[in-house]
C-alpha cells in the first residue's frame, strides 16, 4: 500500500515537472511574439516601488506632499521620429499618495506602474563633429565663468572651436581714455586653463583695442575666428555668453543646408515684431548668428571701413550695417534659433512641442523672475537626446514636456487644445502702430491661443529639479498647493533600455500621432 502510493506521488510530481518545464519553453520560444517576460528576467528591473525618498531632503519641501513617480526607460531607434505630440494610452503616473517625510525617508509606496518604454530618434544621440564651425563669444571674464554649466551640455566633444573676448568690466567713464577695463592675463590664462580641461576648445584673448566699445568688440570677433580660421572652417557664429544649443547634431544639420562657399547670412529675427521694426531685418545676436565663410571673407576685408563708419551701440546691428553696405546678401531668418525677445512666462515657448535649436534669455524670465536652468533642463538629453522638450500627450488630460513640465487639463481638456498652435502665456509686446501684427509675435511664434487659468484650465508642474543618478536621469515636477491643498511632486526616472528581451512590450501607441 505505501509502495504504491509512492508510486502514485513520484508520477504526479514528474508529470507536474513536465507541465512546467512545457510551458515554461513554449514562453521562451515566443517570448517576442507575446511579451512574456519569465520571472527570473523580470527580477532584473528595479523596483518600480522605493522605499526610501531621501533624494526629496535638499528640496526644503513642506511635509505631507502628494507624490507620484514613474521609470521611463527609453530606446533610440532609426524609426522612431520626433513630432509635435506623441499620443499614448493611458497615465503617465498612478494616483498621487501622501508622504510625509518629516521625520525619516522610509516609506512604503502604494501606488506604483511598471515602467513606461518609450522609443526616440537616435539622430541626435550619435556622435557629431562641428570642427567646421568656430564659435565666439565677447563677454568679460565672470560672466564667462559663470557660464560655463551651460557650455559644458552642448558644446564638448564636437571639435567645435570657442574664440572668447574677454574684459574685467566696462565700468569706465565715457570721457575715459579706455573703454573697459581689461582682464589680468593670470585670471585669463587660468579659466582657460579650467575650461579647456572640462573639455571646452575655447581660446580666451583681450580686446583687439583698447579703445573699442562693446558693439566694436563684439564685431571684431569676426576678425578673431577669420584669423584663425583651418582648411576645414566652412562657419563662422557669433552668440552671446547666454545662448543655450540644445542640439548640436540638429544645428550641424540645418546649416548643412547651406553652401559655405556662397555668402550667408544665418540667424534669427526678434520673435517680438516691435524690435524687428525698430531696429531691421538682421540676425539678433542672442539667438546666434552664423557667417558662411564666403561672408566672413568679405566682412574681414571690410573690416576697418565698417568699424569706422558705425556708430550703433549694438554689435549685432553693426555687423548688419557692415553686410548691407558691402553686398546684396540677406538675412536666412532660421525661425528655429531664439533671441527671446519677450518676457515672464515663457511656457508657452518651451512647452510648444516645436523643434528648437538655440534659446536665450532665460536667466532672469519666468513668472518668479528666477529664470530657466537649462543646463539641468537639459540633463535628460543624456538619455534620449534629441528628446529635451518633446512632447507626449497620455489619455486625454496630461501633456508631458520633457525637462519643463506636466500640465494636466482637467475634463478631458487636452483634446480641445490646437497642439500646433503656441500658448500665448508670455506678456504682451509693445504695439507697433499700423501694423496687422496685433499681438506681435505672428512672424516669429505664430499660429498661437490664448492662454489658459492655470487653476481651472491648465494645472501645471513645473521641473524642480533634475540630477544625474547611476547613470539615469531623475527629474522632479512640482506644483505649489492650492486652496489649503498640500504641495505635489511628480518624479519620473529616464534611464537607458537593457536589452530588449528583457522587458515587457512597449505600451500600446494610440493610433495617429501629430
Amino acid at each position: 500500500m505505501l509502495l504504491r502510493a509512492g508510486i502514485t506521488a513520484l508520477v504526479c510530481l514528474l508529470s507536474l515537472t513536465s507541465v512546467i518545464f512545457v510551458a515554461r519553453l513554449y514562453r521562451r520560444e515566443n517570448a517576442s511574439s507575446t511579451g512574456w517576460i519569465p520571472t527570473f528576467r523580470a527580477q532584473k528591473h528595479v523596483e518600480p516601488c522605493p522605499s526610501n525618498l531621501d533624494w526629496l531632503q535638499s528640496l526644503d519641501l513642506s511635509y505631507p506632499v502628494k507624490y507620484a513617480r514613474r521609470e521611463i526607460n527609453v530606446r533610440t531607434t532609426a524609426k522612431a521620429k520626433r513630432l509635435m505630440v506623441t499620443k499614448l494610452d493611458g497615465p503617465l503616473f498612478p494616483d498621487f499618495q501622501s508622504v510625509d517625510l518629516s521625520d525619516n525617508f522610509e516609506v512604503q509606496l502604494k501606488n506604483c506602474k511598471d515602467p513606461l518604454k518609450l522609443e526616440v530618434s537616435e539622430r541626435a544621440k550619435a556622435p557629431v563633429d562641428a570642427a567646421h564651425i568656430i564659435f565666439g563669444i565677447s563677454t568679460t571674464l565672470d560672466r564667462l565663468a559663470h557660464s560655463i554649466p551651460f557650455l559644458l551640455r552642448w558644446l564638448p566633444n564636437t571639435n567645435a572651436k570657442l574664440f572668447v573676448i574677454a574684459i574685467k568690466d566696462d565700468d569706465v567713464p565715457n570721457d575715459a581714455k579706455d573703454r573697459f577695463h581689461p582682464a589680468d592675463d593670470h585670471a585669463i590664462s587660468d579659466l582657460q586653463e579650467r575650461m579647456r580641461k572640462l573639455g571646452l576648445d575655447v581660446t580666451i584673448v583681450h580686446p583687439l583695442s583698447k579703445q573699442d566699445w562693446f558693439s566694436q568688440r563684439y564685431f571684431s570677433l569676426v576678425r578673431v575666428m577669420y584669423d584663425n580660421r583651418q582648411p576645414n572652417t566652412q562657419w563662422i557664429s557669433l552668440i552671446d555668453d547666454d545662448t543655450f544649443f540644445l542640439s548640436m547634431p540638429s544645428l550641424v544639420e540645418r546649416l548643412a543646408g547651406f553652401d559655405p562657399k556662397k555668402q550667408y547670412y544665418v540667424g534669427a529675427l526678434s520673435e517680438d515684431w516691435w524690435s524687428v521694426a525698430r531696429y531691421g531685418m538682421m540676425g539678433f545676436g542672442g539667438a546666434g548668428v552664423f557667417l558662411s565663410i564666403a561672408l566672413a571673407d568679405v566682412i574681414n576685408s571690410k573690416y576697418e571701413d565698417c568699424q569706422e563708419r558705425s556708430h550703433t551701440s549694438a554689435g549685432d546691428i553693426r555687423l548688419r550695417e557692415c553686410i548691407s553696405w558691402h553686398t546684396r546678401t540677406k538675412l536666412t531668418n532660421i525661425l528655429e534659433l531664439h533671441q527671446i525677445d519677450i518676457h515672464n512666462d515663457l511656457s508657452g515657448i518651451y512647452e510648444s512641442g516645436r523643434q528648437t535649436l538655440s534659446l536665450h534669455h532665460w536667466k532672469g524670465e519666468g513668472p518668479d523672475g528666477k529664470g530657466y536652468p537649462l543646463h539641468t533642463m537639459h540633463l535628460v538629453a543624456d538619455i534620449c537626446g534629441d528628446c529635451f522638450l518633446q512632447r507626449w500627450q497620455f489619455g486625454d488630460d496630461m501633456l508631458l514636456v520633457n525637462g519643463f513640465s506636466v500640465a494636466t487639463y482637467p475634463k478631458g481638456g487636452v483634446k480641445k487644445l490646437d497642439l500646433e498652435k503656441m500658448e500665448e502665456t508670455w506678456d504682451h509686446p509693445s504695439v507697433v502702430d499700423g501694423s496687422l501684427n496685433e499681438n506681435g509675435v505672428d512672424h516669429s511664434l505664430g499660429p498661437t491661443r490664448p492662454k489658459l487659468d492655470l487653476e481651472t484650465e491648465k494645472i501645471q508642474h513645473r521641473l524642480l529639479d533634475s540630477t544625474i543618478v547611476d547613470g539615469a536621469v531623475r527629474q522632479l515636477y512640482f506644483r505649489a498647493g492650492a486652496d489649503g491643498d498640500h504641495d505635489s511632486i511628480l518624479e519620473l526616472l529616464w534611464k537607458n533600455q537593457p536589452d530588449v528581451e528583457s522587458h515587457p512590450q512597449e505600451e500600446p501607441r494610440r493610433n495617429g500621432t501629430v
